[in-house]
């Protein structure tokens, strides 16, 4: 039973700890739409999901009124379009007609974005996943919020480094057909190592195909909650503050289970998973660098930083899962450094470098995330970078990403302008040693030995 004075706390992270339900994401099965006639398949796609998710911005901002909770995206993802294009696909073109087809039904539906432009190739490539991944550029381009993602590699099947080499040259591609808006089509595709299934989080959100027709999953989040709790119990020990972050995630969890369960049953779709992550914003205060420096560090970067993320990420999850039963998606804390204005000026005073950003995926929840990096960086030297948080993810049994943004004609010291909750970001560095050759090798990295437990 809630009483008033969890009330009157909650009512106080909301309006003074920029708490907020990050997003509602209705997944959609798009299994049932397959036509071997290419038309046919676009009007079924386009059908379904505009039926669908008719009601999905109105009841978000139903409950937004009712609750006084931001709600602040109302999102789409679909089933894997490698999967559902593959009849009537024969070229990249032709997955470039559904990209238009599911941008046209976000915009009749309202959302913000829609993923699912997707293919699953950890151990090997259909003809129709090479060709929708061919087509992600001119898709990114052709789109407004379309986005897009690829999972080259799990702990049970290894890395395929073929997909790997691959995406190095698309995201270079990408970069390229979007250079006019500073290769933004970059922030809308994501490399994974591991994707889970129910992942409500743009840009690498899909509809696997183990779940239901349609689900609502629902992502919470509140960096600004956690540091404020934090600013209480300065110079406490571990002990301390761990019991904090935990305590505070269970209270956050707790919103986000009170909105999709308000979700479900105004749409009359079942609820699928709360992901509980830590997502920061651009904005002042909702920041998770802020939150490991509030532990004590003098900027985040600083030796102790990866020890930080990862007591952090921990507690949360504790938190979490008491307060709710279906925890699932990522769940933990994000580190896009275009996204959280205590990263960015960690990075802008050299504080925090690429290698260290690595460092501490090995803790987080997802990866190397919205990293501006010059436009010059090679196509090889991107998928080095992919296939090193690939493996940190088939090692560690854990979701990696990769969202990096070659930035043409940007370099080292110049400012790149996303706009709206993608923020801004200096260029980074790259190492300049070249690994071209071990990229070409092709084939597959094979799982790791404690992959095999049957």
């Amino acid at each position: 039973m809630i009483n008033i004075f969890e009330v009157n706390e909650t009512n106080n992270m909301i309006d003074q700890e920029r708490l907020d339900v990050r997003t509602i994401t209705l997944g959609i099965s798009l299994l049932d739409c397959c036509d071997a006639d290419l038309n046919t398949l676009n009007q079924n796609i386009y059908n379904k999901i505009t039926r669908i998710a008719k009601d999905l911005v109105k009841t978000g901002e139903d409950i937004e009124l009712s609750y006084g909770i931001p709600i602040v995206n109302k999102r789409i993802s679909v089933t894997p379009i490698a999967l559902v294009g593959g009849p009537a696909c024969q070229t990249p073109g032709d997955f470039v007609s559904i990209a238009k087809t599911l941008d046209a039904a976000a915009r009749a539906t309202g959302v913000n974005f829609l993923g699912g432009f997707s293919a699953l190739v950890s151990k090997g490539m259909t003809e129709a996943d090479e060709n929708l991944i061919r087509s992600i550029p001119m898709a990114l381009r052709d789109t407004e919020r379309v986005c897009a993602s690829v999972n080259v590699g799990s702990t049970k099947t290894g890395i395929n480094m073929d997909a790997v080499k691959l995406m190095g040259e698309i995201i270079k591609k990408t970069a390229e057909e979007t250079k006019e808006n500073d290769s933004l089509g970059c922030a809308k595709l994501v490399v994974f190592c591991n994707a889970p299934d129910d992942n409500p989080f743009m840009a690498g959100a899909f509809h696997g195909v183990t779940e239901a027709d349609a689900v609502l999953n629902v992502g919470v989040s509140g960096p600004g909650v956690v540091k404020h709790a934090l600013e209480s119990v300065r110079g406490e020990n571990f002990e301390v503050l761990c019991e904090t972050v935990k305590k505070t995630a269970f209270k956050v969890t707790r919103v986000g289970q009170l909105v999709a369960k308000e979700a479900s049953e105004r749409m009359g779709i079942p609820f699928g998973i709360l992901d509980l992550s830590l997502a920061p914003t651009p904005a002042i205060g909702d920041s998770v660098a802020e939150i490991l420096e509030e532990m004590g560090l003098e900027s985040v970067g600083a030796p102790g930083t990866t020890a930080a993320l990862a007591l952090l990420n921990d507690q949360v999850k504790k938190g979490g899962v008491m307060a709710s039963s279906y925890v699932g998606g990522l769940s933990g804390a994000f580190i896009p450094v275009s996204e959280d204005q205590g990263m960015i000026d960690a990075v802008s005073k050299g504080a925090l470098t690429l290698e260290k950003l690595e460092a501490m995926t090995c803790v987080c929840s997802v990866g190397l995330d919205m990293i501006a990096i010059p436009g010059s960086t090679s196509p090889a030297t991107i998928s080095g970078i992919i296939a090193d948080e690939a493996a940190i993810g088939m090692i560690n049994q854990k979701t990696t990403a990769v969202r990096l943004i070659p930035v043409i004609g940007k370099d080292v010291g110049d400012t790149v302008e996303f706009g709206g909750l993608l923020g801004y970001a200096p260029v980074q560095p790259v190492n300049l040693y070249g690994c071209e050759a071990f990229i070409s090798r092709g084939g597959r990295i094979p799982a790791p030995i404690h992959s095999f437990k049957n």
